[in-house]
């Protein structure tokens, strides 16, 4: 039943705008406190951290909870957030406040694929995850260019008024439409987390931290860098925004669809836009128009990204499918987090026009991943031949 799904994908929705809203308005916040860029992304190196460190034993430890109650906590705390940071708190509160939901953030994604799979059959499995992983795609082409666009008209608070109402969507759309779904067989920790013993896993995890940290060393400062690499107002970026984004819901589409066929494949076919997009953005330099197309491009190659990392890692251990995830979560997050801080280490030194060469470096090494984890699959299929009678 795909409603799960898309449930899943309106709560995901309201997680993605509350967490990457920010970066549309990352120097609006950065100039109202006096700071500088690379400490503005904190509020989102902050809140990937905490994901990152966290994320795979709160899922564990919700993993024995009613699932719709899992999912009302998490989008209540994204409310909360949303509400105390539209009214310009003190810095210190407003980090606190950001980093409260990443507690909950990865437990949320793991539950509402859990809930949209145990709806389907093992044919449609990655299919109903592009569902719920559509919601990224869609809140970047709707809610976080709007939220962008607004800040943009009057101030940056309404971003964040923007972020609340969405979570009070999702929140009553979670509570009339989901039953409840109490958790009759629960996992042993012990049998969940002997997929950290699995060497193809373990190289996933490193291909998954790879390739998020790529992508984020440079789209973590979006509207700083179209802003002074590109010569584009506030105005222009929530444009750019929109356009990244409603490439991104195609994608997605696609990549789902993709992902059903061949999986390593479809990783490696996204992924070369670590590279690609990179050497595009040098060579359009001030051309407008080349840079939008550059900008269309971007969005469809790493829009799928969260959904091409966690389906190629529930694929090295589908026996702990919501582990996994919760794992694939963190470990993005974790990308995030250097990602960005990369990113702001290089635009202090450096300047903005730089950070995408560190989007090729980290993508090379998501490659080597991608075949090195080839090599071990071969090497574990040839295993049982070496063995002698």
């Amino acid at each position: 039943m795909k409603k799960y799904a898309y449930i899943g994908a309106l709560g995901f929705l309201a997680v993605i705008t509350t967490e990457f809203g920010i970066i549309g308005i990352l120097p609006q916040v950065a100039a109202h406190y006096q700071i500088s860029i690379d400490t503005a992304g904190y509020l989102l190196g902050a809140f990937a951290l905490v994901i990152a460190l966290t994320g795979p034993f709160m899922t564990l430890l919700a993993s024995g909870f009613d699932r719709r109650k899992v999912m009302l906590t998490a989008i209540l705390i994204f409310l909360v957030t949303g509400v105390v940071s539209s009214f310009s708190p003190p810095f210190w509160l407003l980090m606190f406040v950001r980093i409260l939901p990443a507690f909950l953030q990865p437990v949320y994604i793991a539950t509402a694929l859990s809930v949209a799979v145990s709806q389907g059959n093992k044919q449609n499995e990655n299919e109903l995850m592009s569902i719920v992983f559509s919601g990224v795609a869609i809140a970047m082409v709707t809610t976080v260019p709007f939220a962008t666009y607004i800040a943009s008209r009057f101030s940056w608070e309404y971003s964040f008024m923007v972020q609340a109402m969405i979570s009070v969507v999702a929140l009553l759309a979670i509570y009339f439409v989901l039953p409840p779904m109490p958790v009759n067989q629960k996992e042993s920790y012990g049998s969940q987390l002997q997929i950290l013993t699995k060497p193809t896993f373990m190289v996933s995890t490193a291909m998954n931290f790879f390739m998020i940290s790529a992508w984020f060393s440079t789209y973590s400062y979006f509207a700083d860098y179209l802003n002074k690499a590109k010569g584009m107002d506030s105005t222009m970026v929530s444009y750019m925004l929109f356009v990244f984004g409603i490439i991104g819901v195609l994608a997605n589409w696609a990549a789902g669809k993709m992902l059903n066929k061949n999986i390593p494949y479809t990783v490696a076919f996204f992924l070369s836009g670590t590279i690609i997009v990179p050497i595009l953005l040098h060579v359009s330099g001030g051309n407008t128009m080349a840079t939008i197309l550059v900008i269309a491009l971007w969005g469809f190659l790493y829009s799928p990204s969260f959904l091409n990392a966690s389906t190629y890692m529930i694929s090295s251990a589908p026996e702990a499918m919501a582990f996994a995830n919760s794992l694939a979560t963190s470990f993005g997050n974790l990308g995030v987090t250097v990602g960005t801080t990369v990113g702001g280490w290089i635009i202090v030194s450096k300047g903005v026009q730089f950070t995408p060469w560190i989007t090729v470096v980290f993508g090379m090494l998501a490659f080597t991943m991608i075949v090195l984890r080839q090599y071990l699959e071969r090497r574990e299929l040839l295993q049982p031949d070496k063995v002698s009678p």
